[in-house]
């Protein structure tokens, strides 16, 4: 990749915790970051500034296209503007 590309987005997959001992949400975290070392460092600084105590990050890569529904597609926009983009969901218990 030469400094003319784009970067791709990147999407990193786990679960974090407003509280260490509460219920956990899913999290999928999208960003551009030039490695994946730099992706999972905003990602958890980021969950931080939203008030989860605690994440663990389960997968990282990059998405091979634009998604098809929300709010994954207003999350993708945000990244491509240099946001860090958070999407919450429940998960199983």
């Amino acid at each position: 990749m030469n400094d003319n590309d784009e970067r791709p987005v990147t999407i990193i997959t786990g679960r974090a915790w407003k509280r260490k001992d509460g219920k956990p949400e899913g999290v999928h975290v999208m960003l551009v970051a030039p490695d994946d070392d730099s992706a999972v460092r905003r990602a958890l600084e980021s969950l931080s500034a939203e008030g989860y105590a605690e994440a663990e990050l389960d997968q990282i890569g990059d998405l091979d296209g634009v998604p098809d529904d929300e709010p994954h597609l207003s999350a993708y926009q945000g990244a491509l503007e240099g946001e860090v983009s958070i999407v919450t969901f429940d998960v199983p218990a």
